[in-house]
């Protein structure tokens, strides 16, 4: 999820907290749980700093280690001892406690998104991404604004966010249903059996965007509801096995950008002196636009001389990143 739902959630965690009769009857500890849960359902989004160093190195481990179950287990403790540092007549135990759940409830959530995370490192390298909740959902955002903004106004915050979580709970489960009627949707509109349909959120509640493979082609679109629209299809081709796609494929943005995209195409053009490599991932249609990519340029002694990974929305941008002007 964005930053700012990790923020009300964590609000709304703090008020739930009130059900312990520890926080509820212990000054110090109460201060000591919402410090705790505030900074814990932010911490394992620390990696988001990687993107100041480059957009390879953010998409290859942003929400990875940060996210897994040693993360997970570490991160409460670290939280827990710094803080009763400063608070040291509060109860640890319950200080711990609250703090695990804020850590683990930031990375339960953030499975459900289309990005998701791995969750199970150590035991798998597996990126575990349900892709049912939209990275910002603006119905999750409001409902929980709506639920603090009770609590503010003296409704008692247990009841108050306890019913919130039951709601949360059923549009969960709504929104797996409606991925499941939309994939449904798809194995009838495509004219071949799918190897892989991929059903990701979008902001809108019925809108879905949509890619598919088949066995000779790749097929992108939108879902509203159970209505489908298919509006591109690709031939599907190997990526050739040629000395120069092994020299572009050694390029740590190149190779990013591989371990994330599940679904994507692929371009090789010559530029005279140069020759570029151009991996374009299909699940992001926007406008008719496909703006993340990998590109990767060579000389031609296969040495690489630029390349980029990351969201480009026009030509003009891209040859900016790769400090390379377009050739007449």
């Amino acid at each position: 999820m964005d930053t700012g739902t990790h923020v009300v959630m964590g609000i709304a965690l703090s008020g739930l907290a009130t059900i312990d009769p520890m926080v509820a009857a212990h000054g110090a500890t109460a201060t000591a749980v919402v410090a705790g849960v505030m900074i814990g359902s932010q911490a394992p989004d620390i990696d988001t700093v990687l993107k100041l160093r480059n957009n390879a190195v953010y998409i290859r481990h942003h929400r990875g280690a940060t996210h897994s179950i040693p993360a997970v287990l570490t991160w409460p403790l670290l939280i827990s001892i710094a803080i009763w540092f400063f608070f040291q007549d509060a109860n640890f135990l319950h200080l711990w406690l609250w703090s695990f759940l804020a850590v683990f409830l930031h990375v339960f959530v953030d499975i459900f998104n289309a990005y998701g995370t791995q969750a199970l490192r150590p035991f798998s390298d597996k990126w575990v991404a349900l892709g049912v909740i939209n990275t910002f959902d603006p119905i999750i955002f409001g409902l929980h604004v709506v639920a603090i903004l009770l609590w503010i106004f003296g409704i008692n915050p247990v009841w108050t966010m306890l019913s919130l979580y039951g709601i949360l709970t059923i549009y969960y489960i709504i929104r797996f249903g409606l991925q499941a009627a939309v994939r449904n949707a798809v194995k009838h509109v495509l004219p071949d059996e799918p190897e892989e349909i991929i059903v990701a959120p979008t902001m809108r509640f019925f809108q879905w965007r949509i890619a598919a493979t088949t066995k000779t082609h790749h097929y992108v679109g939108r879902a509203y509801g159970r209505s489908v629209t298919m509006y591109d299809k690709f031939e599907r081709k190997e990526l050739p096995d040629t000395p120069l796609v092994r020299a572009a494929m050694k390029d740590k943005n190149i190779s990013a950008f591989c371990s994330f995209s599940p679904i994507n195409r692929w371009k090789i053009t010559d530029l005279g002196h140069l020759h570029e490599v151009r991996l374009i991932d299909l699940r992001y249609r926007s406008n008719g636009y496909y703006p993340f990519v990998a590109v990767a340029h060579l000389n031609d002694d296969l040495e690489i001389v630029n390349s980029y990974t990351g969201w480009i929305f026009s030509e003009d941008k891209l040859h900016k990143k790769l400090s390379f002007l377009p050739i007449d």
